[in-house]
């Protein structure tokens, strides 16, 4: 595959969301694109993706129509197959993926580049508590989890620093999706 995967994570309410929907207004016309995410929820709250019942879900799986799949919080994602094409046609394809699941996205995608987007705990928190789709338990458990990874030797990785404001971050963002690796 010519492109270049871009993974990106980060915790709950680190504003990955808001970074990929400013990167995205800007990048319109570039050869960058934005894959979609399935995932067994109701869309809404700034966050842009296919909604899918867990059936719905179930069956795509079934068929191979996920590149990339994973769990969390009760709830399942996916990243549809034409991430393989697109790849293939030499984009830079932008995933909103997770923590958790990004030892597994590298063993598929051993070149993939990841963006470690953060904030301070206390943004989190504001944030979080901001969506109203958990509880207050629910944020604080979510805040002191603090899901570790840890990377192979040699993936690049970028940390984006998303406590301020958008522009800053999401300047950042674009900086690394307009880069041209040669590898």
């Amino acid at each position: 595959m010519t492109g270049r995967l871009i993974y990106v994570m980060g915790p709950s309410g680190a504003g990955k969301d808001s970074l990929l929907q400013f990167a995205r207004k800007r990048l319109a016309g570039e050869p960058v694109l934005f894959a979609h995410r399935y995932i067994t929820r109701p869309s809404g709250n700034g966050e842009v993706h296919v909604a899918l019942s867990v059936e719905e879900f179930a069956a795509r799986s079934v068929l191979g129509l996920f590149a990339l799949e994973w769990s969390s919080h009760s709830l399942r994602y996916g990243i549809g197959i034409e991430l393989d094409a697109w790849l293939g046609r030499g984009c830079t394809v932008v995933v909103n993926g997770s923590r958790q699941y990004v030892q597994q996205a590298l063993a598929r995608y051993p070149r993939a580049e990841v963006v470690h987007v953060s904030a301070a705990p206390h943004i989190l928190e504001a944030r979080l508590g901001a969506r109203a789709r958990e509880s207050a338990e629910q944020v604080a458990a979510r805040l002191t989890r603090r899901a570790p990874f840890a990377l192979p030797a040699g993936v690049r990785c970028t940390t984006i620093d998303n406590s301020g404001a958008l522009e800053a971050a999401g300047q950042a963002l674009i900086t690394v999706l307009k880069e041209r690796v040669s590898v």
